[in-house]
């Protein structure tokens, strides 16, 4: 698909206008209810949707059946992490009404990351054909990894851990004990400190470039086009803010998300061996977008349908922002002042608060 500059800068400003209108809808700090985290989701849902409808009709089917199937795979990839979010929530006890916007900034940073990540994917691959086998062998063992991981059902008690990036950045950079609002940086007695708000926005981001080492490569054994490649990484994430909030009290019954993300993991890098085999000159049958894309479609139908009836005699979870509320309170020793009194006159006597 030929690119232009023009067209490149336009898409740009059009996420960049569209993760500002989400910004000012939710600048002020409330609960999200399932209802709110409906309507947003589906309206990522039909950005996409519309997305895809606009390269089908300007560009041809190709382009709109990669999209689609890296959308869809970057989507269900991306619930994934929601596992991790929780932990994150959890572990530095945010404050419900702040999570929102917690989400929002360490997206964004997410998805600043992940164009770098897909700009060097890219090159690349359009300098090593050969950069196809490893990506592929890497899916394949991702995927076997996933099954293990879900055989040994370790999940559940799985305890976020900080990465070197954070432990450095809490290392040297003196920080709070306590949430002061929205705010990131706070001065008190003349000295500029980091607020855990600002910390916990860095775990988001920065925990889920580690899961694009997975679906970076995924994508890209569906297209090697960096515009698809891009966009779909970005419809996918930016609707995971609200995805969070009305399936967050879901998660645990999806059982078997972990089997249904191995199988895709596996195709996809069976696909990108073959790819590569068929590149080097190799006479081998090659997997069309359309069968990748109803494979892809199939196996999270069939996973979400077994994991709700495996789980239909489980207690229904109620809804995700009480999982907000079981995180502060649960976490509320890790951060030793994220209580009612922070925001108190008493905490603002002697500090200025900087934006």
């Amino acid at each position: 698909m030929d690119v232009s500059l023009a067209l490149w800068v336009l898409t740009i400003a059009g996420l960049c206008a569209l993760i500002g209108a989400d910004f000012l809808v939710g600048r002020t700090p409330h609960d999200v209810s399932v209802r709110e985290a409906g309507l947003w989701t589906a309206v990522w849902v039909v950005l996409a949707a519309l997305f895809g409808l606009g390269l089908m009709i300007f560009s041809g089917g190709q382009p709109a059946g990669e999209f689609f199937a890296g959308y869809i795979t970057e989507k269900s990839l991306s619930v994934d992490n929601l596992f991790v979010f929780v932990l994150i929530m959890g572990k530095f006890a945010v404050p419900s009404q702040y999570q929102q916007r917690v989400l929002l900034v360490g997206v964004l940073i997410a998805l600043v990351l992940r164009a770098v990540f897909i700009a060097a994917g890219a090159t690349i691959v359009a300098s090593f054909s050969w950069v196809f086998f490893v990506f592929g062998a890497f899916l394949i063992w991702t995927a076997w990894k996933l099954v293990k991981e879900a055989r040994t059902e370790s999940q559940d008690d799985d305890e976020f851990e900080e990465n070197r990036l954070l432990k450095m950045v809490e290392k040297r950079v003196p920080a709070t004990d306590r949430y002061h609002g929205t705010k990131l940086f706070i001065t008190r007695n003349g000295k500029r400190l980091m607020t855990p708000m600002l910390v916990v926005m860095l775990a988001i981001g920065t925990t889920d470039v580690l899961f694009a080492l997975d679906s970076i490569p995924a994508i890209f054994g569906l297209t090697q086009d960096p515009y698809i490649v891009f966009t779909a990484n970005a419809f996918a994430l930016m609707g995971l803010r609200q995805l969070y909030f009305l399936i967050g009290g879901l998660l645990k019954k999806l059982v078997h998300l972990s089997y249904g993300l191995s199988v895709i993991l596996g195709f996809i890098g069976v696909k990108l061996v073959l790819h590569a085999l068929h590149e080097t000159g190799v006479h081998v049958p090659e997997i069309s977008i359309p069968v990748s894309l109803g494979v892809i479609v199939t196996v999270l139908a069939v996973t979400t349908a077994t994991s709700l009836l495996a789980t239909r005699g489980a207690p229904a979870p109620g809804e995700a922002a009480e999982i907000s509320g079981a995180a502060e309170a649960g976490g509320a020793a890790e951060i030793g002042g994220a209580d009612d009194d922070s925001d108190t006159p008493a905490d603002t006597s002697d500090q200025r608060i900087e934006a």
